[in-house]
Formats: C-alpha cells, structure tokens, sequence
C-alpha cells in the first residue's frame, strides 16, 4: 500500500487596487505610485438609486485594497465603498482593506450632548461588518477613532508634505505655527518642532447648540512681526480660519497662511476664503476640488505617494509607522 500523498503549496500574494467614483484622480495616481493597473469594480446604479458591483476578473485569495474617501455625497461614498468590500468578501478574498483618505463622519467621535449619536463609531462598524480586516486612513480628526475598530488601524498623516511647503514660507526665526483651537496643538506643535518655530494656538467657543458657528477671542503666543501659518485637520466652511486669521492680523501677524489635510469646503468657505485676510490656502487631494472652487489661492499638494507607500507596506507585512518615524501615532 502506497503512503498516502502530502498535498503543498508556495503561498503567491496578490494585491488588487480597486476604487469608488468618489476621487477617481487620486486612484489613479496611487496606483500610478505602486505601478499596478487599477481594477474595474463596474460600478452601476439601478433606477431607484441601489447601487451595484461585480469585479471584472477573480479576486480569491487576493490581497484586496478599497480605496473610496468619503466625499461631498458622503453617504453615497460610504455606501459605495461598503457594497464593494462586501463584493470582495463573498468573492473569497484573502485579506480587505478599506482606504478611507477621508473618513467620513470623523467629528461626529463623542457625545457632546444628550442624545446624540457617535457617527464615527457607526462607520467603523459598518466598514467591520461589511468585511474589511484594516483600515487605512488619513489625519482623523481624532486619534481615538482607531479604536473604534477591532481590526487594524493604520493612520497616516500629511506632516511630510507639509513640512517641504512650510519651509518656503519664511525663515524659522520669522514662523509661527498657530493651531486655530487648543484641539490641534498637538499637531503644530509636531509642525513647529521640525522646523524649528515657535507655536501659537487661539482661543475660540462655539455657541452651544449651533453647528458651523465659532467665536475666536484671543491668541495665546506671540505672533506681533510674525509669518503665521494655522494649521488644521480640515476645512469644512472656513469660519474657524477666517476667524482665526482676522484675530492673528489684529494682534500684528505680518502674513498669515492656512493648511489642512482636507478640504471640505462646503459653501461659503470659497468665498469666506477669497475674502479673508488669509494670503495662502494650502491642503491636500485628499478630497477633490472642483473646478468651482478652485481660487487662486488655493495650492494643492498630493498625498498619493504616502498613501500608496502605505499601501506597499500592509501589502509587504513592514511597518507603516516607519515611514512616518513614529509620528502618525500621536
């Protein structure tokens, strides 16, 4: 009687770039980065609105990447991107990550009132319950929105770019980093660290109550003969930067710019923006910007080579903080 065989099989790892309809820009040029060709999802959507997906080709065993941020329809964005990690689980995918560049509902991470939802932690669970086994995203507007998983969180920050585009600004000595509440500190203050300014923050209130309203009433640091650089998670109708800025000038700020990962922007931030005394708008493709909103002092930088060296990463089992140092966990 022949010994019975022993069946064997060298592991082949692929990874599979799929996106949303939500920055299909930004898709390509991650992948463009990781040199791989960006799959077709056939997304479609009924006449009653239900939405669609069926992978052109098989995906078992693969290591699937979702990218989808959630953008100005964000619901329809994070629906989207749920269908297809749903799609990619009953297709036997080995491992699913969501790429959320912007996670929708991120501020919406604790009760601030009675009776109110934590939104941040439904889109978790549902991006869990969909089928994703890591997310990837970038610049929460908190830090304890990785929690809100039980599966990995790699959270990626646009501090490098941002650095390279603080440093045509001014001279150290002359720079003054200002995070428009005492929230953000943190984060200017890792800014100002690397390139050896000074920090500031501003003091503002929001009537309770009332949403997309803030009240700037005094800066703490100095800032008199100073180039001022504000710098934010995002800007959703600029009221906090305007606010912000106009306070700054008024305690002898010589210049003032502003940078955000993501532009929000719902209206009037554009025109709030056009109007202010801020000189420079910077942020990051996170978020699309349409033509609309395009003004002449918006600059746009791109963060598809950290997402797509994270990508690389998760994809190779390496460190993803180590492309950071360390600082995409503070």
């Amino acid at each position: 009687m022949s010994a019975p065989k022993t069946l064997e099989a060298v592991t082949k790892k692929k990874l599979e770039l799929y996106a949303g309809d939500a920055h299909p820009e930004l898709a390509q040029e991650i992948a463009d980065h990781l040199g791989v060709k960006l799959g077709e999802p056939n997304l479609r959507q009924f006449a009653n609105g239900e939405m669609h997906c069926r992978y052109n080709e098989s995906i078992r065993g693969a290591d699937v990447f979702i990218l989808q941020t959630h953008a100005a329809h964000v619901n329809d964005a994070l629906m989207q991107q749920l269908i297809m990690i749903d799609a990619a689980k009953r297709a036997s995918a080995k491992r699913i990550t969501a790429v959320c560049p912007y996670y929708g509902y991120s501020r919406q991470d604790r009760k601030a009132e009675g009776r109110e939802p934590i939104t941040a932690k439904l889109v978790a669970d549902m991006l869990t319950v969909a089928g994703a086994d890591r997310v990837v995203s970038v610049d929460l507007h908190s830090g304890q929105i990785q929690g809100f998983l039980d599966k990995p969180f790699d959270h990626l920050t646009a501090l490098p770019i941002l650095i390279e585009c603080c440093r045509t600004a001014a001279a150290p000595e002359d720079l003054v980093i200002v995070s428009p509440d005492a929230g953000g500190v943190k984060a200017a203050k890792r800014l100002a660290n690397h390139l050896g300014a000074d920090l500031a923050f501003v003091n503002k209130q929001r009537p309770k109550g009332v949403a997309n309203v803030v009240e700037a009433s005094n800066v703490i640091g100095s800032v008199a003969g100073k180039h001022c650089i504000l710098l934010d998670d995002m800007i959703d109708t600029g009221g906090t930067l305007v606010a912000a800025a106009d306070l700054l000038k008024s305690e002898g700020a010589t210049a003032v710019w502003a940078m955000a990962t993501h532009g929000v922007l719902s209206d009037p931030a554009t025109e709030r923006l056009k109007n202010s005394v801020i000189e420079k708008v910077v942020l990051t493709n996170t978020l699309p910007l349409p033509p609309e909103k395009q003004i002449d002092k918006i600059e746009v930088l791109s963060i598809a080579p950290l997402v797509a060296d994270a990508i690389s990463a998760v994809f190779e089992d390496e460190s993803v903080s180590e492309i950071f140092g360390g600082e995409n966990q503070k």
